[in-house]
């Protein structure tokens, strides 16, 4: 008996927690109502069947309980019991399947009229492509991938070149338009999910995905990778911001095309040696770094890392915090630059630079520092050469010191903490590993050695 009344319970208290749990969908933001509606079904069935089948196992509990005057009885089949239970198991199954099938069928018939946008996805972060005004995304191979050209379009394809690119991990969409969502992956298994808009969609490499949506709702919603694309697969994040018509318009203008970002000049060397006389009297005028002046070293660096930070200075998303008074510092002298034509310069004589193994000053076990790294390496390579395709860089023959502070950053929230900083909210979490100081010295002094 006591067996019987724990199955009941069992049943009361899970139907309660079902009602009163707190943890419900967030509230809708597109036009995917029966998505709700499927899932809700499915409970209903499933919550049915939970409920009766416990049930009826407490009352056989009960019922056929052990008593010293019954003998059981042998039954080894029952020709009626088994049709009732085929036909019940199947309407039941029938019942969650056949909405979920109506629902996909609509879920991959897109509208005529609906825009399209493309949404790329690579370890670990997404990007996103617009077609230009002749309506058409150019054609792409994963071959011509390079940091010139992260997207991998055929230059060739006059499609192509007006193609609108967004390189962050924040897309815009317009209120109350069908949109068409093309996914596509350039390395591994990707999946590009909106829990607000009730929609997901695998991205596999080699072919083209898609799904469509209507946003019903302005706001700001969060967007992730749910399949195990890798070792840093939970922290690929993106967010989705729904506006207006003519705020998502003014925001689409200021995205570049693929032939603005083809004919952006290289930078000018001899431009950027007279912007970096200014960096010198910190950074050395071979850029060799200053620990006394708290300023790494940067010849070597990949250029366009150098030029990301540059970028994130100005705009605020590094050295926000009042806690990093060097990067404060850092902010300053980055608004002496103008624009990305100044930054171009800069970087661009920065890696003219010879490049110099700097003196480690950390003292840690290489040894141990290397098991570390096996984690570091997925994003900044074996050798610490730094991935572009990753969005790492370089850490070999780098200043150790200036690493050490930039984790302990991470670790406390100094750094990638900023909403638009999705790059640095990776390293929070990857950083987070690293238990004390200690394992910090190990895998920097390994670093040290590559």
């Amino acid at each position: 008996m006591i067996l019987a009344w724990a199955v009941i319970a069992l049943v009361i208290g899970t139907v309660l927690f079902h009602f009163l749990s707190p943890w419900w969908f967030t509230p809708i933001a597109s036009n995917w109502t029966t998505m709700d509606d499927t899932v809700n079904l499915t409970f209903w069935v499933t919550g049915a069947v939970f409920v009766a089948v416990n049930l009826f196992m407490a009352y056989c509990i009960v019922r056929y309980r052990h008593r010293k005057d019954l003998k059981a009885h042998y039954q080894p089949e029952d020709k009626k019991l088994e049709w009732w239970l085929t036909i019940v198991t199947s309407v039941g199954i029938a019942a969650m399947l056949a909405p979920g099938l109506l629902v996909w069928a609509k879920f991959v018939t897109v509208p005529a009229g609906a825009t399209e946008v493309e949404v790329v996805g690579q370890q670990w972060n997404f990007s996103y492509r617009f077609p230009g005004k002749d309506g058409v995304l150019g054609t792409t191979n994963i071959r011509l991938a390079s940091p010139e050209n992260p997207f991998a379009i055929d230059p060739n394809d006059p499609n192509g070149q007006d193609d609108i690119l967004v390189s962050g991990p924040e897309l815009h969409l317009p209120i109350g338009k069908p949109v068409k969502v093309l996914g596509r992956a350039k390395d591994v298994l990707h999946q590009f999910a909106v829990p607000a808009f009730r929609v997901k969609m695998d991205m596999v490499p080699g072919m083209v995905t898609y799904f469509w949506l209507i946003p019903t709702r302005t706001g700001s919603f969060d967007a992730l990778c749910e399949q195990l694309c890798g070792t840093a697969h939970f922290t690929m994040r993106a967010r989705v911001i729904v506006d207006e018509e003519k705020d998502f318009q003014a925001w689409l203008a200021t995205q570049p095309t693929y032939a603005q970002t083809r004919a952006a000049a290289a930078g000018d060397v001899a431009a950027g040696q007279a912007s970096y006389a200014v960096c010198s009297a910190c950074h050395g005028p071979q850029g060799e770094g200053n620990p006394q002046l708290n300023a790494p070293k940067l010849a070597g660096q990949a250029g366009w890392y150098l030029a990301r930070q540059l970028q994130d200075f100005k705009l605020g998303i590094r050295g926000a915090s009042e806690k990093d008074p060097y990067g404060k510092q850092m902010v300053a002298f980055a608004a002496m630059l103008a624009d990305d034509t100044a930054i171009k310069n800069v970087v661009a004589y920065i890696n003219s630079m010879p490049d110099a193994h700097p003196q480690g000053t950390v003292s840690g076990n290489p040894s141990k520092g290397a098991e570390h790294y096996e984690t570091c390496a997925y994003c900044h390579g074996s050798g610490g050469q730094g991935v572009w395709s990753t969005n790492a860089p370089r850490l070999s023959h780098m200043s150790d010191w200036y690493m050490k502070r930039q984790l302990q950053n991470f670790q406390q929230g100094v750094r990638g903490s900023h909403p638009q900083d999705f790059s640095g909210a990776q390293m929070a979490a990857m950083a987070r590993t690293l238990a004390d100081d200690q394992a910090i010295n190990d895998v920097l002094k390994h670093i040290d050695s590559l």
